[in-house]
Formats: structure tokens, sequence, C-alpha cells
């Protein structure tokens, strides 16, 4: 069995199956949320933050995109791929778009790429299309876009916004995206794109009634314990994990114990216990 397919999202919209996504950066990531079954796994610009700890997705590179999205691919085998067109990629000319979007694809191995904004990049989506590029749009709160925005808020509060964002949604179909992702907009405002729409949506803090919802793989599982969104949800900590390994291999080395394949797990010790 291959590769999910755009149609096989299609089918899951029609169908009214809810569509559950991710992001992923690494190949043993990546394998096991495709071993789970997650349909769509998206090769985040927000790797930045989360994995090269910088303060915002602007200074991610294509090469910083390429080389995540290939682990990324080689860890998966089911799952649909989206890579983030990064920061300035595909704002300068169409042509420059082109050139990027094909890299994601031809050398990262994405079957289609993710961009940013509504009205001002319906050229490039359309000139993707037809080059044989998937696009997936991104609306309401665009990270790269954050200086401009003033910070991380809601998006399409006031009347005038929600109805831009509705037309620019509308707008992004017609220019042939094949899905949009909607970022801490409204719910009702989500939930009336959603309906409008003949793709899918995928919501991030945009409430319940989108298609789909996206998650950052690191606020879901804990990996980023410096920061997490309102809108995200963590099921488990894996930071303490690590911390409680790391810790616990300390301490038998210097005890003098440490015997390869014979790895103790101990008990946390008291905040300024010794290690």
């Amino acid at each position: 069995m291959g590769r999910l397919t755009l149609e096989d999202l299609r089918a899951m919209k029609r169908r009214g199956e809810k569509i559950p996504m991710l992001t992923a950066y690494d190949y043993p990531v990546a394998r096991i949320l495709d071993e789970a079954g997650i349909p769509l796994l998206l090769v985040g610009d927000s790797l930045g933050m989360v994995v090269l700890g910088y303060a915002s997705t602007i200074p991610v590179t294509m090469e910083d995109m390429i080389r995540h999205t290939r682990a990324v691919v080689s860890g998966s085998r089911r799952a649909f791929i989206v890579a983030d067109l990064p920061f300035m990629t595909y704002s300068i000319s169409v042509e420059e778009a082109l050139r990027n979007a094909a890299r994601l694809i031809q050398e990262g191995g994405a079957q289609a790429v993710k961009l940013e904004g509504g009205f001002p990049v319906l050229r490039v989506v359309r000139r993707l299309v037809e080059a044989g590029i998937p696009v997936m749009g991104h609306l309401g709160l665009t990270p790269q876009a954050i200086h401009q925005l003033g910070g991380y808020r809601v998006q399409g509060k006031n009347p005038e916004a929600a109805q831009r964002l509705l037309e620019e949604a509308r707008a992004l179909e017609k220019a042939g995206a094949f899905a949009v992702v909607l970022e801490c907009i409204p719910s009702s405002l989500a939930a009336e794109i959603t309906a409008n729409l003949s793709i899918p949506t995928l919501g991030i803090g945009a409430g319940p009634d989108c298609d789909g919802q996206v998650q950052v793989i690191s606020d879901l599982i804990g990996l980023f314990p410096d920061f997490l969104p309102r809108h995200a949800c963590r099921y488990v900590n894996v930071a303490q994990w690590i911390r409680r390994a790391a810790l616990s291999f300390a301490r038998q080395v210097r005890a003098g114990t440490f015997t390869p394949g014979e790895g103790t797990l101990e008990e946390e010790q008291p905040e300024g216990g010794t290690t």
C-alpha cells in the first residue's frame, strides 16, 4: 500500500471523516507517527523554534526545510507529506517560488508545499498548481508575518477581518489549493469557512468544526517545555522521562554501576538533590 493521495484527502472531506495532522521533523518521530496512522505529516517551519532554538520561524532556510523533509519522508511510508515554504522564499517572484517549491518536492521528497497568506499569494498558488505542485494554504495567524501582526494574536475577530478571511479562503480554493490551515481564528468563523469550502480545513486554535486538526508534535508530547500555546494539548511529558533517563545514567556512571544493556531508571531526586 502506497502513500495517501490528494484524492484520499478529498474523500475524507466528502465522508465527513475528521483528519488528524501532526508536525514531524526527523526520521524516528516520522516513523512512529506514520505507524500510528497519522494521515498527514507537516514538516513545519516551526522546526525553527522547537528544534533549532530560534525565537520565531523567520530564520528558517530552504536548506533546513529540505534536510528535515528528507528525514521525514525517509521515516514514513503511508502518510501524505507537506513541507512549509520558509519566509520570503515565495514572496519575491513567482519564478523564485516555483524554484523553491520544486526543491522541496525534488530534493526533499515532499508531496505538497504549504505557504502562508491569502490574496497576496494567489498568483503563486495558481502557478504552482499549474506546474503540478500541490499547495496547502494557511490563513489567520500566520507566524511568518508575526512582526506585522504585532504578536501571536487571534485573527478575524471583527466583521471586516472575518469577511476578508472567508473571501481569502474561497480565493485559495479557486486558485487550486487542496486544503487550508486555519490558525487562531474564532471557532464560529472557522465553522463558516469550513462549510463554504469543498477542500479540507485543518484547524489549530480554530475550534472543533474544521475538517481536521493540526498540532505541533513537540507540544503534544511535552518535548518543548519552554512554552505551551493555549491551543495546544499535551498528552504526555516526554521531557520529564528524558531528564530522568539522563540523571539515572549519570548517577550510575559516577557510582561505577553502569552496565551496558542493563540500564535502570531511578526515581527522581527531590529538587536540589545530588547527581
